[in-house]
Parts: C-alpha cells; structure tokens; sequence
C-alpha cells in the first residue's frame, strides 16, 4: 500500500510491522532516522512474500498431514521415501506453481537491492568469497515444483546476505544456485520459487 502524499505515518507503520512480524529491518535509513521512498516500497514487497510464504507453509503442513508420520529412524531408504510421498502431494496441490508466485514482481526488488548491497557493499569480497567455495557447480537450470536434483550441492548464503533478508518459517529457506536464489522446502527437498540470474 502507498501512503498518501504528504503522510509518512503509513510507511512507517508498515515498516514496523514488517519488522515486529519477521525479524527484518531495512538496512538504511534518510536523514533524520525517515524511511525513504525505496526502503518502504522494499518493505512492503517483502510483506507481499512473507504473506505468500505463510501460504505455502499452510499448504505444505495441510499436505503433511494426510502422510504417515515418519518417526524417528536412521534408515536413510524410510527417510528417503517420506521426503519423495510429500514432495509429489505438494507438486500435485500447486500443478500450476511458477516463478513469481512467491518471490512476487513487488518482492524481487527488495531481494535484488539486498543482494547488491551484500556484494557491493564493505563486506561484497567477503560474500563473493563465500558463494565460490566448493567445487564449482556445471550448468543446471532449476525449475519451480521440481525435486532438488540429489549430488548437485548447495552454494552457502553469506551471512551478511541472510541479514539483509525477510527470515523465513523453519519449512523453508534459502539456497543459491550458481546465479539463482531459490526458495526450497527442507523436508520435501523442493523448489518452491526462485529468481533466476539475480546474482551478478
């Protein structure tokens, strides 16, 4: 929502909001402690996600339900196919799942300002440093609704790039994969959303 020209009070009200709910606050600030322009449309779009997540986290809870529980095991087989039954009632409860459902066209701005501070800003060597640890990966190109691919390994999010970002239920999180930041869910080994070639 746009506040009215003239009144700051709504913006800030939003930004505070975001802030009590997830945990997040904008990085900077105007002169005078006033959020600027940028920084409230940041908040609101991460709002849009953060409302979009709860909803697939809905979804993925009301999934799990209709599954056998898996109870405590060591066998990797049990694990293995518990992790498989709710990745395919997911992606039969989301057939049509594509790119920007979550990660909204509002949201992506926020996400694409967040990275560029990490990696441009007094830290960015840092994070670059971190993101190219490990083999490096061959090209793959990931899809929203589709199982992680198993032996392809993940690319660690710097911490100071976390910081900057909404934080999430514990059901997802998120992961980068050569240039793309994916949203995955943990226990369906799935991908949820994600913004492709929004590293540079």
């Amino acid at each position: 929502m746009r506040a009215k020209r003239g009144s700051a009070y709504p913006v800030q009200s939003l930004l505070l909001a975001a802030f009590l709910v997830t945990g997040w606050a904008p990085s900077g600030q105007s002169q005078g402690g006033a959020p600027d322009k940028a920084q409230a449309e940041d908040a609101a779009g991460y709002k849009e996600f953060l409302d979009r997540v709860q909803g697939y986290v809905q979804l993925h809870k009301s999934v799990e339900s209709t599954l056998p529980a898996l109870k405590p095991t060591d066998l990797p087989e049990l694990i293995a196919a518990h992790e498989q039954a709710l990745a395919r009632k997911i992606r039969e409860a989301r057939p049509n799942a594509q790119p920007g459902d979550i990660f909204t066209d509002k949201s992506r701005e926020g996400f694409r300002h967040a990275i560029r501070d990490a990696f441009q800003g007094p830290h960015g060597r840092h994070a670059r440093t971190t993101i190219r640890q490990g083999e490096p990966l061959k090209e793959i190109h990931l899809h929203v609704n589709q199982v992680y691919p198993k032996g392809i390994p993940f690319t660690t999010v710097p911490p100071t790039l976390l910081l900057k970002l909404p934080k999430l239920p514990n059901e997802v999180v998120y992961r980068i994969v050569d240039r793309d930041l994916l949203l995955l869910d943990i226990k369906a080994s799935l991908v949820v959303d994600l913004i492709p070639e929004v590293i540079k």
